[in-house]
Protein backbone atom coordinates (compact mmCIF):
# COMPACT_ATOMS: atom_id res chain seq x y z
CA UNK A 1 0.00 0.00 0.00
CA UNK A 2 1.26 3.15 -0.46
CA UNK A 3 2.10 5.52 2.32
CA UNK A 4 -0.07 8.58 0.57
CA UNK A 5 -3.36 8.11 -0.67
CA UNK A 6 -5.74 11.02 -2.19
CA UNK A 7 -8.88 12.09 -0.36
CA UNK A 8 -11.41 13.89 -2.06
CA UNK A 9 -10.07 17.25 -1.76
CA UNK A 10 -6.51 16.51 -0.25
CA UNK A 11 -3.72 14.35 0.90
CA UNK A 12 -2.73 12.70 3.66
CA UNK A 13 -0.25 10.09 4.71
CA UNK A 14 -0.48 6.65 6.44
CA UNK A 15 3.12 7.26 7.69
CA UNK A 16 2.03 10.40 9.60
CA UNK A 17 -0.60 8.18 11.55
CA UNK A 18 2.14 5.30 12.23
CA UNK A 19 4.68 7.35 13.44
CA UNK A 20 2.43 8.97 15.30
CA UNK A 21 1.36 5.95 16.75
CA UNK A 22 4.40 4.57 17.41
CA UNK A 23 5.69 7.70 20.10
CA UNK A 24 3.18 7.14 22.02
CA UNK A 25 3.45 3.23 22.24
CA UNK A 26 7.14 3.90 23.78
CA UNK A 27 5.13 4.08 26.64
CA UNK A 28 3.56 0.70 26.13
CA UNK A 29 7.33 -0.40 25.64
CA UNK A 30 8.70 1.71 28.89
CA UNK A 31 5.94 0.04 31.27
CA UNK A 32 6.81 -3.47 30.00
CA UNK A 33 10.79 -2.71 30.41
CA UNK A 34 9.69 -1.12 34.16
CA UNK A 35 7.82 -4.21 34.96
CA UNK A 36 10.11 -7.05 34.21
CA UNK A 37 13.49 -5.34 34.26
CA UNK A 38 13.10 -5.86 38.42
CA UNK A 39 13.07 -9.57 38.00
CA UNK A 40 16.78 -9.61 37.50
CA UNK A 41 18.05 -7.17 40.13
CA UNK A 42 15.81 -8.83 43.41
CA UNK A 43 18.62 -11.07 44.42
CA UNK A 44 21.30 -8.01 43.60
CA UNK A 45 19.44 -5.78 45.58
CA UNK A 46 18.76 -8.19 48.32
CA UNK A 47 22.05 -8.68 49.32
CA UNK A 48 23.39 -5.21 48.90
CA UNK A 49 21.11 -3.69 51.19
CA UNK A 50 20.88 -6.86 53.08
CA UNK A 51 17.06 -7.11 52.89
CA UNK A 52 14.59 -9.26 54.53
CA UNK A 53 11.83 -10.98 53.55
CA UNK A 54 9.45 -7.97 54.08
CA UNK A 55 12.01 -5.22 52.66
CA UNK A 56 12.39 -7.38 49.52
CA UNK A 57 8.91 -7.60 48.91
CA UNK A 58 8.18 -3.77 49.36
CA UNK A 59 11.27 -3.43 46.99
CA UNK A 60 9.13 -5.45 44.20
CA UNK A 61 5.92 -4.11 44.89
CA UNK A 62 6.17 -0.28 45.85
CA UNK A 63 6.25 0.63 42.71
CA UNK A 64 2.22 -1.09 42.25
CA UNK A 65 1.21 1.57 44.81
CA UNK A 66 2.71 4.47 42.40
CA UNK A 67 0.97 2.40 39.05
CA UNK A 68 -2.58 2.80 41.67
CA UNK A 69 -1.91 6.53 42.10
CA UNK A 70 -0.56 7.74 38.65
CA UNK A 71 -4.09 5.73 37.48
CA UNK A 72 -6.24 7.09 39.88
CA UNK A 73 -4.82 10.77 38.77
CA UNK A 74 -4.47 10.29 34.82
CA UNK A 75 -8.16 10.70 33.89
CA UNK A 76 -8.57 13.54 35.65
CA UNK A 77 -5.54 15.31 34.38
CA UNK A 78 -5.45 14.21 30.62
CA UNK A 79 -9.94 15.17 30.13
CA UNK A 80 -8.62 18.52 31.86
CA UNK A 81 -4.85 19.30 30.75
CA UNK A 82 -5.05 17.09 27.25
CA UNK A 83 -3.36 13.78 26.21
CA UNK A 84 -0.24 14.88 25.22
CA UNK A 85 0.92 17.08 28.42
CA UNK A 86 0.40 14.05 30.58
CA UNK A 87 2.14 11.49 28.46
CA UNK A 88 4.96 13.59 28.63
CA UNK A 89 4.69 13.45 32.72
CA UNK A 90 5.04 10.24 32.31
CA UNK A 91 7.98 10.29 30.58
CA UNK A 92 9.54 12.77 32.92
CA UNK A 93 8.80 10.05 35.49
CA UNK A 94 10.11 7.49 33.93
CA UNK A 95 13.65 9.04 33.24
CA UNK A 96 13.43 10.24 37.08
CA UNK A 97 12.97 7.11 38.12
CA UNK A 98 15.71 5.57 36.17
CA UNK A 99 17.97 7.65 36.79
CA UNK A 100 17.07 8.25 40.79
CA UNK A 101 17.47 4.58 40.89
CA UNK A 102 20.59 4.37 39.05
CA UNK A 103 22.42 6.57 41.41
CA UNK A 104 20.39 6.21 45.10
CA UNK A 105 22.48 6.11 48.05
CA UNK A 106 20.08 4.25 50.59
CA UNK A 107 17.14 2.00 50.01
CA UNK A 108 14.77 4.26 50.79
CA UNK A 109 16.04 6.49 48.14
CA UNK A 110 15.49 3.13 46.01
CA UNK A 111 12.02 3.14 46.78
CA UNK A 112 10.95 6.81 46.51
CA UNK A 113 12.60 6.43 42.92
CA UNK A 114 10.68 2.95 42.32
CA UNK A 115 7.12 4.55 43.74
CA UNK A 116 8.36 7.37 40.98
CA UNK A 117 8.79 5.23 38.02
CA UNK A 118 4.85 3.30 39.31
CA UNK A 119 4.18 6.55 38.98
CA UNK A 120 4.94 6.69 35.34
CA UNK A 121 3.91 3.12 34.45
CA UNK A 122 0.42 4.11 35.65
CA UNK A 123 -0.20 7.14 33.36
CA UNK A 124 1.56 5.65 30.80
CA UNK A 125 -1.15 2.66 30.86
CA UNK A 126 -3.92 4.37 30.75
CA UNK A 127 -2.96 7.35 28.45
CA UNK A 128 -0.79 5.81 26.18
CA UNK A 129 -3.69 3.46 24.23
CA UNK A 130 -6.19 5.99 25.08
CA UNK A 131 -4.45 8.55 22.58
CA UNK A 132 -3.87 6.00 20.27
CA UNK A 133 -6.95 4.84 20.18
CA UNK A 134 -8.60 8.45 19.95
CA UNK A 135 -5.81 9.61 16.91
CA UNK A 136 -6.56 7.02 14.96
CA UNK A 137 -9.42 6.65 12.30
CA UNK A 138 -11.86 3.54 12.31
CA UNK A 139 -10.53 1.25 9.57
CA UNK A 140 -7.14 1.45 11.69
CA UNK A 141 -7.67 1.69 15.10
CA UNK A 142 -7.39 -2.10 16.30
CA UNK A 143 -4.01 -2.61 14.55
CA UNK A 144 -2.70 1.28 15.62
CA UNK A 145 -3.77 0.14 19.80
CA UNK A 146 -2.24 -2.94 19.53
CA UNK A 147 0.97 -1.29 18.08
CA UNK A 148 0.66 -0.12 21.79
CA UNK A 149 0.85 -4.31 23.61
CA UNK A 150 3.36 -4.91 20.76
CA UNK A 151 5.66 -2.07 22.53
CA UNK A 152 4.78 -3.77 25.83
CA UNK A 153 5.89 -7.34 25.15
CA UNK A 154 8.77 -6.04 23.56
CA UNK A 155 9.93 -3.95 26.57
CA UNK A 156 9.93 -7.07 28.65
CA UNK A 157 12.22 -9.19 26.26
CA UNK A 158 14.74 -6.46 26.35
CA UNK A 159 14.26 -5.96 30.12
CA UNK A 160 15.15 -9.92 30.16
CA UNK A 161 17.92 -9.72 28.07
CA UNK A 162 19.82 -6.87 29.38
CA UNK A 163 19.35 -8.38 32.15
CA UNK A 164 21.37 -11.21 31.30
CA UNK A 165 23.69 -9.60 29.28
CA UNK A 166 25.00 -7.08 32.28
CA UNK A 167 24.59 -9.72 34.73
CA UNK A 168 27.41 -11.94 32.57
CA UNK A 169 29.47 -9.02 31.60
CA UNK A 170 30.49 -7.82 34.76
CA UNK A 171 33.98 -8.33 34.45
CA UNK A 172 34.15 -6.38 31.11
CA UNK A 173 34.00 -2.83 32.99
CA UNK A 174 37.18 -0.85 33.21
CA UNK A 175 36.89 3.03 34.08
CA UNK A 176 36.03 5.34 36.80
CA UNK A 177 34.97 4.06 40.24
CA UNK A 178 31.42 5.25 39.97
CA UNK A 179 31.84 3.53 36.31
CA UNK A 180 32.78 0.34 38.33
CA UNK A 181 29.96 0.54 40.89
CA UNK A 182 27.19 0.82 38.29
CA UNK A 183 28.36 -1.59 35.89
CA UNK A 184 30.60 -4.01 38.22
CA UNK A 185 30.08 -3.92 41.81
CA UNK A 186 26.17 -2.91 41.46
CA UNK A 187 25.28 -3.93 38.09
CA UNK A 188 21.29 -3.83 39.58
CA UNK A 189 22.07 -0.18 38.95
CA UNK A 190 22.92 -0.30 35.54
CA UNK A 191 20.02 -2.53 34.95
CA UNK A 192 17.54 -0.01 36.41
CA UNK A 193 19.52 2.96 35.08
CA UNK A 194 19.09 1.60 31.07
CA UNK A 195 15.53 3.13 31.31
CA UNK A 196 17.46 6.50 30.69
CA UNK A 197 17.91 5.90 27.47
CA UNK A 198 14.07 4.65 26.05
CA UNK A 199 12.74 7.23 28.74
CA UNK A 200 14.84 10.41 26.99
CA UNK A 201 13.75 9.25 23.17
CA UNK A 202 10.24 8.98 24.93
CA UNK A 203 10.38 12.66 26.26
CA UNK A 204 12.25 14.37 23.20
CA UNK A 205 9.68 12.38 20.25
CA UNK A 206 6.77 13.67 22.63
CA UNK A 207 7.21 17.15 21.97
CA UNK A 208 7.41 16.42 18.14
CA UNK A 209 3.91 15.08 18.27
CA UNK A 210 0.14 16.76 18.06
CA UNK A 211 -2.52 16.86 20.49
CA UNK A 212 -5.09 14.39 19.77
CA UNK A 213 -7.66 15.22 17.64
CA UNK A 214 -10.82 15.08 19.97
CA UNK A 215 -9.60 16.28 23.03
CA UNK A 216 -8.96 19.41 21.25
CA UNK A 217 -12.72 19.12 19.94
CA UNK A 218 -14.03 18.34 23.41
CA UNK A 219 -11.43 21.54 24.57
CA UNK A 220 -12.96 24.08 21.44
CA UNK A 221 -9.96 24.33 19.60
CA UNK A 222 -11.74 22.95 16.00
CA UNK A 223 -9.55 24.65 13.53
CA UNK A 224 -6.54 22.95 15.55
CA UNK A 225 -8.29 19.40 15.74
CA UNK A 226 -9.64 19.81 11.61
CA UNK A 227 -5.71 20.07 10.28
CA UNK A 228 -5.01 16.88 12.22
CA UNK A 229 -7.61 15.05 11.44
CA UNK A 230 -6.67 16.28 7.46
CA UNK A 231 -3.22 15.06 8.30
CA UNK A 232 -5.08 11.51 9.24
CA UNK A 233 -7.19 10.34 7.02
CA UNK A 234 -8.06 13.66 4.19
CA UNK A 235 -10.61 16.35 4.28
CA UNK A 236 -13.79 14.84 4.16
CA UNK A 237 -13.20 12.29 6.95
CA UNK A 238 -12.26 15.52 8.67
CA UNK A 239 -15.25 17.46 8.09
CA UNK A 240 -17.26 13.76 8.53
CA UNK A 241 -15.39 13.25 12.20
CA UNK A 242 -16.12 16.62 13.47
CA UNK A 243 -19.50 17.10 11.92
CA UNK A 244 -20.31 13.52 14.24
CA UNK A 245 -18.42 14.50 17.09
CA UNK A 246 -20.53 17.72 17.27
CA UNK A 247 -23.75 16.32 16.87
CA UNK A 248 -22.89 14.11 20.00
CA UNK A 249 -21.64 16.99 21.99
CA UNK A 250 -25.00 19.02 21.57
CA UNK A 251 -26.50 16.00 23.65
CA UNK A 252 -23.89 15.88 26.26
CA UNK A 253 -23.55 19.20 27.64
CA UNK A 254 -23.18 19.49 31.43
CA UNK A 255 -22.03 15.42 31.00
CA UNK A 256 -20.84 14.59 34.50
CA UNK A 257 -18.91 11.94 36.29
CA UNK A 258 -22.02 9.73 37.03
CA UNK A 259 -23.10 9.49 33.64
CA UNK A 260 -20.84 6.82 33.02
CA UNK A 261 -22.87 4.93 35.48
CA UNK A 262 -26.07 5.73 34.06
CA UNK A 263 -28.27 2.92 32.38
CA UNK A 264 -27.27 4.29 28.93
CA UNK A 265 -23.46 3.55 29.49
CA UNK A 266 -24.14 0.16 31.94
CA UNK A 267 -22.83 -2.15 29.43
CA UNK A 268 -20.14 -0.63 28.40
CA UNK A 269 -19.09 -0.23 32.00
CA UNK A 270 -18.98 -3.66 32.99
CA UNK A 271 -16.91 -4.52 29.89
CA UNK A 272 -15.05 -2.23 30.86
CA UNK A 273 -14.36 -2.92 34.31
CA UNK A 274 -14.76 -7.06 33.60
CA UNK A 275 -12.70 -7.14 30.52
CA UNK A 276 -9.07 -5.73 32.34
CA UNK A 277 -10.12 -7.39 35.49
CA UNK A 278 -10.12 -10.82 33.82
CA UNK A 279 -7.27 -10.36 31.18
CA UNK A 280 -4.72 -10.60 34.67
CA UNK A 281 -6.35 -12.85 36.37
CA UNK A 282 -6.30 -15.36 34.06
CA UNK A 283 -2.63 -16.01 35.01
CA UNK A 284 -0.37 -14.47 32.53
CA UNK A 285 1.59 -12.26 34.92
CA UNK A 286 1.95 -15.40 37.03
CA UNK A 287 3.95 -17.43 34.02
CA UNK A 288 5.34 -13.91 33.07
CA UNK A 289 7.06 -13.26 36.58
CA UNK A 290 7.31 -16.94 37.82
CA UNK A 291 7.84 -18.72 34.53
CA UNK A 292 11.24 -20.12 35.73
CA UNK A 293 10.33 -21.25 39.00
CA UNK A 294 6.72 -23.01 37.51
CA UNK A 295 9.31 -24.61 35.15
CA UNK A 296 11.62 -25.68 37.54
CA UNK A 297 8.66 -27.45 39.24
CA UNK A 298 8.14 -29.36 36.25
CA UNK A 299 11.57 -30.27 36.11
CA UNK A 300 13.42 -27.94 34.06
CA UNK A 301 17.11 -26.23 35.25
CA UNK A 302 16.63 -22.66 34.44
CA UNK A 303 20.01 -20.98 34.86
CA UNK A 304 20.19 -17.60 33.71
CA UNK A 305 16.69 -15.01 31.75
CA UNK A 306 18.19 -16.35 28.24
CA UNK A 307 15.99 -19.98 29.06
CA UNK A 308 12.66 -20.11 30.37
CA UNK A 309 11.67 -16.11 30.72
CA UNK A 310 13.37 -14.92 27.13
CA UNK A 311 11.41 -17.85 25.20
CA UNK A 312 8.17 -17.00 27.04
CA UNK A 313 8.65 -13.29 26.38
CA UNK A 314 9.87 -14.26 22.30
CA UNK A 315 6.52 -16.13 22.01
CA UNK A 316 4.24 -13.11 23.43
CA UNK A 317 5.98 -10.50 21.21
CA UNK A 318 5.23 -12.94 18.25
CA UNK A 319 1.79 -13.91 18.47
CA UNK A 320 1.47 -10.58 19.05
CA UNK A 321 1.45 -9.98 15.40
CA UNK A 322 -1.32 -12.07 14.96
CA UNK A 323 -3.21 -8.95 16.65
CA UNK A 324 -1.74 -6.29 14.45
CA UNK A 325 -2.53 -8.40 11.14
CA UNK A 326 -5.93 -9.76 12.04
CA UNK A 327 -8.24 -7.57 14.20
CA UNK A 328 -9.48 -4.79 11.77
CA UNK A 329 -9.90 -7.35 9.02
CA UNK A 330 -11.55 -10.68 11.21
CA UNK A 331 -12.93 -8.13 14.31
CA UNK A 332 -12.52 -7.75 18.08
CA UNK A 333 -14.69 -10.52 18.97
CA UNK A 334 -13.18 -13.84 16.89
CA UNK A 335 -10.01 -13.26 18.05
CA UNK A 336 -11.75 -12.94 21.71
CA UNK A 337 -13.73 -16.04 21.43
CA UNK A 338 -10.28 -17.90 19.80
CA UNK A 339 -7.49 -16.73 21.95
CA UNK A 340 -9.47 -17.21 25.39
CA UNK A 341 -10.75 -20.50 24.39
CA UNK A 342 -7.17 -21.63 23.52
CA UNK A 343 -6.15 -20.01 26.88
CA UNK A 344 -9.06 -22.04 29.02
CA UNK A 345 -8.00 -25.41 27.20
CA UNK A 346 -4.10 -24.75 27.93
CA UNK A 347 -4.49 -23.87 31.08
CA UNK A 348 -6.51 -27.07 31.76
CA UNK A 349 -3.99 -29.54 30.05
CA UNK A 350 -1.19 -27.61 32.39
CA UNK A 351 -3.09 -28.44 35.60
CA UNK A 352 -3.77 -32.19 34.61
CA UNK A 353 -0.04 -32.81 33.29
CA UNK A 354 0.78 -31.28 36.87
CA UNK A 355 -1.30 -33.57 38.60
CA UNK A 356 -0.38 -36.60 36.54
CA UNK A 357 3.20 -35.89 37.34
CA UNK A 358 3.82 -35.47 33.65
CA UNK A 359 6.95 -33.87 34.36
CA UNK A 360 9.58 -35.23 31.78
CA UNK A 361 9.84 -34.03 28.40
CA UNK A 362 8.43 -30.72 26.72
CA UNK A 363 4.90 -31.12 27.03
CA UNK A 364 4.43 -28.30 30.19
CA UNK A 365 6.59 -25.91 28.60
CA UNK A 366 4.34 -26.44 24.92
CA UNK A 367 1.55 -25.73 26.54
CA UNK A 368 2.40 -22.79 28.62
CA UNK A 369 3.69 -21.42 25.49
CA UNK A 370 0.07 -21.91 23.93
CA UNK A 371 -1.19 -20.36 26.12
CA UNK A 372 0.92 -17.26 26.27
CA UNK A 373 0.38 -17.51 22.23
CA UNK A 374 -3.31 -17.35 22.98
CA UNK A 375 -3.01 -14.38 25.61
CA UNK A 376 -1.23 -12.40 23.26
CA UNK A 377 -3.36 -12.52 20.00
CA UNK A 378 -6.43 -11.97 22.07
CA UNK A 379 -7.11 -10.71 25.95
CA UNK A 380 -3.36 -8.68 25.31
CA UNK A 381 -4.15 -6.33 22.72
CA UNK A 382 -7.69 -6.55 22.00
CA UNK A 383 -8.28 -5.62 26.42
CA UNK A 384 -6.42 -2.19 25.14
CA UNK A 385 -8.55 -1.41 22.09
CA UNK A 386 -12.24 -2.52 23.25
CA UNK A 387 -11.91 -0.50 26.57
CA UNK A 388 -10.19 2.52 23.88
CA UNK A 389 -13.29 2.65 22.19
CA UNK A 390 -16.42 2.32 24.31
CA UNK A 391 -16.65 4.81 26.17
CA UNK A 392 -18.23 8.08 24.93
CA UNK A 393 -16.16 11.30 24.54
CA UNK A 394 -16.50 13.37 27.15
CA UNK A 395 -15.83 10.75 29.93
CA UNK A 396 -13.13 8.90 28.33
CA UNK A 397 -9.90 9.78 30.19
CA UNK A 398 -11.84 8.84 33.32
CA UNK A 399 -13.77 6.10 32.21
CA UNK A 400 -10.34 4.53 30.78
CA UNK A 401 -8.79 4.92 34.76
CA UNK A 402 -11.12 3.23 36.04
CA UNK A 403 -10.80 0.42 33.70
CA UNK A 404 -6.92 0.45 34.01
CA UNK A 405 -7.45 0.49 37.79
CA UNK A 406 -9.42 -2.21 37.49
CA UNK A 407 -6.54 -3.64 35.68
CA UNK A 408 -4.22 -3.23 37.52
CA UNK A 409 -5.97 -4.13 41.19
CA UNK A 410 -6.11 -7.90 39.14
CA UNK A 411 -2.57 -7.56 38.78
CA UNK A 412 -1.75 -6.90 42.21
CA UNK A 413 -3.84 -9.82 42.83
CA UNK A 414 -1.99 -12.58 40.76
CA UNK A 415 1.76 -11.19 41.94
CA UNK A 416 0.36 -11.04 45.86
CA UNK A 417 -1.54 -14.72 45.84
CA UNK A 418 0.63 -17.16 42.91
CA UNK A 419 3.64 -17.94 45.20
CA UNK A 420 0.89 -18.99 47.93
CA UNK A 421 -1.41 -20.67 45.19
CA UNK A 422 2.14 -22.73 44.22
CA UNK A 423 3.49 -23.74 47.46
CA UNK A 424 -0.41 -23.88 49.28
CA UNK A 425 -2.66 -25.81 46.41
CA UNK A 426 0.40 -27.24 44.16
CA UNK A 427 0.47 -26.11 40.60
CA UNK A 428 -1.91 -28.12 39.13
CA UNK A 429 -4.62 -26.75 41.16
CA UNK A 430 -3.24 -22.80 40.76
CA UNK A 431 -3.64 -23.59 37.54
CA UNK A 432 -7.30 -24.87 37.35
CA UNK A 433 -7.82 -21.74 38.85
CA UNK A 434 -6.71 -19.60 36.34
CA UNK A 435 -8.70 -21.22 33.70
CA UNK A 436 -11.82 -20.98 36.16
CA UNK A 437 -10.90 -16.86 35.93
CA UNK A 438 -10.59 -16.86 32.49
CA UNK A 439 -13.37 -18.63 31.48
CA UNK A 440 -16.37 -16.03 32.28
CA UNK A 441 -14.42 -13.91 29.80
CA UNK A 442 -16.10 -15.72 27.21
CA UNK A 443 -19.35 -15.19 28.52
CA UNK A 444 -19.00 -11.74 28.62
CA UNK A 445 -17.70 -11.48 24.32
CA UNK A 446 -20.69 -13.49 23.52
CA UNK A 447 -22.94 -11.63 25.52
CA UNK A 448 -21.99 -7.72 26.29
CA UNK A 449 -19.13 -6.89 24.23
CA UNK A 450 -20.12 -5.48 20.36
CA UNK A 451 -18.05 -5.93 17.41
CA UNK A 452 -16.82 -2.33 16.85
CA UNK A 453 -14.55 -3.43 13.81
CA UNK A 454 -14.80 -0.15 11.33
CA UNK A 455 -16.98 1.92 13.41
CA UNK A 456 -16.07 5.48 14.50
CA UNK A 457 -15.71 6.47 18.34
CA UNK A 458 -19.29 7.93 17.65
CA UNK A 459 -20.56 5.62 15.80
CA UNK A 460 -20.01 3.18 18.62
CA UNK A 461 -21.25 6.29 21.44
CA UNK A 462 -24.20 6.25 19.36
CA UNK A 463 -24.55 2.52 19.08
CA UNK A 464 -24.81 2.65 23.33
CA UNK A 465 -27.71 5.58 23.36
CA UNK A 466 -29.71 4.08 20.49
CA UNK A 467 -29.53 0.41 22.62
CA UNK A 468 -30.61 1.83 25.44
CA UNK A 469 -33.50 3.37 23.37
CA UNK A 470 -34.86 0.22 22.68
CA UNK A 471 -34.37 0.03 19.24
CA UNK A 472 -31.71 -2.32 19.11
CA UNK A 473 -30.12 -0.22 16.30
CA UNK A 474 -26.84 -0.67 14.70
CA UNK A 475 -25.25 2.57 13.33
CA UNK A 476 -22.70 3.13 9.95
CA UNK A 477 -20.94 6.38 9.46
CA UNK A 478 -21.35 6.89 5.51
CA UNK A 479 -20.30 9.90 3.63
CA UNK A 480 -22.80 12.14 3.67
CA UNK A 481 -24.93 11.09 7.23
CA UNK A 482 -25.02 8.48 10.07
CA UNK A 483 -27.54 5.73 9.32
CA UNK A 484 -29.15 3.69 11.92
CA UNK A 485 -30.35 -0.10 10.89
CA UNK A 486 -31.28 -3.42 12.48
CA UNK A 487 -29.29 -5.90 13.60
CA UNK A 488 -30.30 -8.23 10.49
CA UNK A 489 -29.16 -5.31 7.99
CA UNK A 490 -26.25 -4.83 9.74
CA UNK A 491 -24.92 -8.40 9.33
CA UNK A 492 -25.53 -7.61 5.49
CA UNK A 493 -23.01 -5.37 5.13
CA UNK A 494 -23.82 -5.05 1.32
CA UNK A 495 -26.77 -2.86 1.86
CA UNK A 496 -25.07 -0.14 3.43
CA UNK A 497 -22.49 1.60 1.15
CA UNK A 498 -18.87 1.75 2.73
CA UNK A 499 -17.49 4.62 4.19
CA UNK A 500 -15.59 6.76 1.06
CA UNK A 501 -12.17 7.77 2.86
CA UNK A 502 -9.99 8.12 -0.38
CA UNK A 503 -10.85 7.92 -4.02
Amino acid sequence: MSNTTQSTTGKHSNMYLYLICLVAALGGFLFGFDTAVISGTVSLVKHDFNLDALHEGWFVSCALLGCILGVSMSGKLSDKYGRKIILILSAVLFLSSALGCMLSDSFTVLIIFRLIGGLGIGVASMVSPLYISEFSPSRFRGMMVSMYQLALTIGIVLAYFSNAYLANHTGDVFGSDITQKIFSAEVWRAMLGLGTLPAGIFLISLFLVPESPRWLLSAGKKEEAYNILINIDGVEAAKSEIKSFESLQQTQQNTGFKELFTPVYRRALWIGLLLPFLSQICGINAVIYYGPRILEQAGFTLNNALGGQVTIGLVNVVFTFVAIFTIDKWGRKPLLFVGIGGAVISLIIIGLLFALHVTSGPWILIFILAFIACFAFSFGPVCWVVIGEIFPNALRGKAMALATLSLWIGNFLVGQLTPLMLEGLGSATTFWIFAACCSPALYITWKLIPETKGRSLENIELYWKESFAGKALNVIETDTKILAISDADFKNKKLIPEPNHTK
